[in-house]
This record gives C-alpha cells, sequence and structure tokens, in this order.
C-alpha cells in the first residue's frame, strides 16, 4: 500500500511537472494501461484458464508443501534446505505476481490495469527474479562447499552466515527493482496505451513508449547484462570446481549421488535463467517482444516444476514426507 501511493505520488508530481493534459499534441496522460492477454482467440482463453488454473494449484500446494515439510523434519534442517524453503516461498509470490493476473485477463473482456498498478507489478516482478536468481545461484554455492569442502562447510556456512546470504538476497533484489521501476516510471506515452502482453513488464512498456525510452532501454540491459553474468558465473564456477571434486572420488556412488543432486538443481536453473535472458537481454521490438510474450508462459511453470525437482530424486525428502504421512495416521 505504501509503495502504490508512493507511486501515485510520483505520477501526480510527473504530470504536474509537464503540465500534460489529455489532449496534449506530443505526449499524453497514461491513466490505465490495457493488455493483448495471452491469446485474442475466444475458444482457447477458456482451456487456458483450466491449463494455468491447475499450473497454479498444484504449484501453491507443492511449494507450500515443501516449506511446512522443511520447517517441521527434522532431518531437513540443513543450510541447504533453508534455502529450498526460501526458494519455494519466493515461487510461491512469483507465481502470484504472474498467474494471477494472466486469469484474470483469461476471464476479462477489458484487460486494462491502472498505471500506478502498472508499476507496482513490474517493481514486484524484477524484486521476486532478482532474488530468485541469487538464491538460486546461493544454492549452487552451498553445494560447491558440501561437495569440495565437506569437513569444513558446516563451520563456514553455519546458519548465521546462510542467513546473512538470503537477507542480502532479499534485500538486493527489491533496492534494484526499485531503481529499475524509477527508470520505467521516466517513460512517456503517446498514441495507443496496449501492450503486447498478459502481465506489465518492462519490454513491452518500452516498446509503446515515445519518450525516455533510450535510458531506460540501456539501463535494463545493462543491469540485466551484469546481474545475470555475475549470478552465471557464481554458478558455472561453482559447478566446474563440483565436477572436478565429483571425478576425484572414489565410490562410484557418491559420483552418482552428487550428479544426481546437482543435474536437478543445473535443470532448474538453466529452464529459469534461459526465460530471462531471452526476454531482458534484447532490444524490445516488435518481434522480440512477441516472442518474449510466448516464452514468458513459462513462468508460471518453472515455480511448479521446482518442488518436483528437489523433491523426486531426494531421499532426504522423500523419507521425511513418509515419516510425517506415518505420524499423521
Amino acid at each position: 500500500m505504501t509503495l502504490m501511493l508512493f507511486l501515485k505520488w510520483l505520477f501526480l508530481q510527473r504530470q504536474c511537472r509537464l503540465g500534460l493534459s489529455e489532449g496534449d499534441a506530443k505526449f499524453h496522460r497514461c491513466d490505465r494501461i490495457c493488455s493483448s492477454g495471452l491469446t485474442s482467440r475466444q475458444e482457447l482463453q477458456g482451456l487456458f484458464f483450466v491449463v494455468f488454473l491447475v499450473v497454479y494449484m498444484i504449484t501453491l500446494i507443492g511449494n507450500i508443501g515443501m516449506i511446512i515439510l522443511i520447517s517441521i523434519s527434522l532431518q531437513l534442517q540443513s543450510s541447504m534446505y533453508f534455502f529450498l524453503s526460501h526458494l519455494s516461498f519466493v515461487d510461491v509470490w512469483f507465481s502470484s505476481k504472474v498467474t494471477l493476473k494472466m486469469l484474470e485477463n483469461l476471464l476479462s473482456e477489458t484487460k486494462t490495469i491502472s498505471y500506478v498498478g502498472c508499476l507496482v507489478q513490474c517493481y514486484f516482478f524484477t524484486a521476486l527474479v532478482h532474488v530468485e536468481v541469487y538464491t538460486l545461484a546461493v544454492m549452487v554455492f552451498y553445494r560447491c562447499m558440501a561437495i569440495c569442502s565437506p569437513l569444513l562447510y558446516g563451520s563456514k556456512m553455519s546458519r548465521t552466515v546462510c542467513a546473512l546470504l538470503i537477507s542480502v538476497t532479499y534485500i538486493y533484489g527489491f533496492s534494484v527493482s526499485l531503481i529499475c521501476t524509477l527508470w520505467t516510471y521516466g517513460l512517456y506515452f503517446c498514441g495507443s496505451f496496449e501492450i503486447n502482453h498478459f502481465n506489465c513488464a518492462d519490454p513491452p512498456l518500452i516498446k509503446i513508449a515515445c519518450g525516455g525510452v533510450h535510458s531506460k532501454e540501456c539501463t535494463m540491459i545493462v543491469i540485466a547484462g551484469i546481474n545475470f553474468t555475475y549470478s552465471v558465473s557464481v554458478v558455472l564456477s561453482s559447478y566446474t570446481l563440483i565436477i572436478a571434486a565429483v571425478l576425484h572420488m572414489c565410490s562410484a556412488d557418491g559420483r552418482r549421488k552428487a550428479f544426481s543432486m546437482c543435474g536437478s538443481h543445473l535443470t532448474a536453473v538453466t529452464m529459469f535463467y534461459g526465460t530471462l535472458l531471452f526476454m531482458y537481454l534484447r532490444r524490445p521490438t516488435e518481434e522480440s517482444v512477441e516472442q518474449g510474450k510466448m516464452v514468458a508462459v513459462f513462468y508460471p511453470v518453472i515455480p511448479m516444476l521446482n518442488p518436483m525437482i528437489y523433491s523426486l530424486r531426494n531421499e532426504d525428502v522423500k523419507e521425511a514426507v513418509v515419516k510425517a504421512i506415518v505420524r499423521e495416521t
């Protein structure tokens, strides 16, 4: 609520500063933004609504279930599951932010959102993306410490250190997002206020803007490039050390278990990073925005897959589930 009031105040200040009116010949006051939605074909909207509603329900059940299981199970109290619980927490909010608006658009004939509401959407989307990106990177770093320094990682990656790492990801993600949203606020619009997307996002907003485009486009690509380069570097360097350590293991069973654990995490990282890189490291053109909308369909799917990736191939989680069921019965 405080964020919405702050953005509303900024919006009114801009209108007063520019002296814009609805009939201004160059820039128009943008009170509401329309969305093209996922598809314009009526016969597909009902089908997509059912599909993504099911995906959303599975996502909530899987991630909230994972959070509860980690909190009540004594054998899942290690730092790795501490990070996994935060990943599930972020996935719940990320999926809710993306999927609920998509479901609303599929049922609504007038797919509009207020300008302030659009900025709030951009803020939380960007913040949650940064938190998830760095949470995944921290999880890879933790695995690297656990495999490469099994005798020392317990002291080096204490609960205090892990809490500090996850706190930094939240603080950094929401701080960077505020900067990005203020640059988005600097866009001016004229003509059509319809974005080619089912959610408010930077690329489609840049595409329909006619003022402040260059600075916003440059900052979007630069910030995305810096963050992705840094996080991907952590992931790749960590996996290089992990592979080297695993290959030197004497036990074939140990190598198999280590590769299995890392393979599931690498799957989640590749899917999430690949989707974001495809959208935010390209100039917003009509073609790239349309392709980005199609790729963004994976946003609701990835949070659904994370609990499956980390639980179906994890013996500790399976055992914890069995014990929880037996305890309840």
